[in-house]
């Protein structure tokens, strides 16, 4: 890897921790559960589709460890330790699992790489490992069952992250031909 090359991939990464966490903070708490909607998803998708699985996952990392160092990037504006070993920390730590699922089936050297296809298989596989460390996180927190955690944590939230899978397959597919053209 060139100097350029991985300057510029240290810039993406941080670009992608940050608009992580600017998605994170426009959230909208929910009455019936401890996991607020926001649009968090979208920029992991993002980072998993444009940056590949081992800086995307990197990105994500990046966004979960200053949160949890203190800075108000997870939902409404928190941070620190605590948020990340409450209710909604599985499914922080999903995000890191999911820009990895995402850049591994769109990018690296398996059939779907660069088809719409190995995107939305990305997508899907990263929603589902999010969903699932998530959930059983927030069991083990909360003494949950899983039919009562699904109904919680997962349901609800279906229909809003189909459209940022959606959202996400357009941006990807505008954007990565210009981020990785070759000078």
């Amino acid at each position: 890897m060139t100097e350029q090359n991985f300057t510029k991939s240290l810039i993406l990464c941080a670009f992608f921790a940050a608009l992580t966490g600017v998605l994170s903070i426009v959230s909208i708490p929910l009455p019936f559960s401890p996991v607020p909607v926001n649009l968090a998803l979208l920029s992991v998708y993002m980072a998993g589709g444009l940056l590949g699985p081992k800086n995307g996952a990197l990105s994500l990392l990046v966004y979960v460890m200053l949160g949890a160092i203190g800075l108000p990037l997870f939902h409404n504006l928190t941070g620190g330790l605590s948020i990340l070993l409450g209710p909604t920390g599985g499914f922080l730590i999903g995000y890191i699992a999911a820009a990895f699922l995402v850049g591994f089936f769109y990018q690296k050297k398996t059939l779907l790489a660069l088809t719409s296809k190995g995107l939305i298989l990305g997508m899907l596989t990263g929603l589902i490992a999010c969903y699932s460390l998530g959930t059983l996180w927030f069991m083990y927190i909360s003494g949950a069952n899983l039919q009562s955690a699904l109904l919680l944590c997962v349901i609800p939230f279906i229909p809003g992250d189909i459209f940022k899978i959606a959202a996400a397959f357009f941006l990807i597919r505008k954007l990565h031909p210009i981020l990785h053209r070759t000078a």
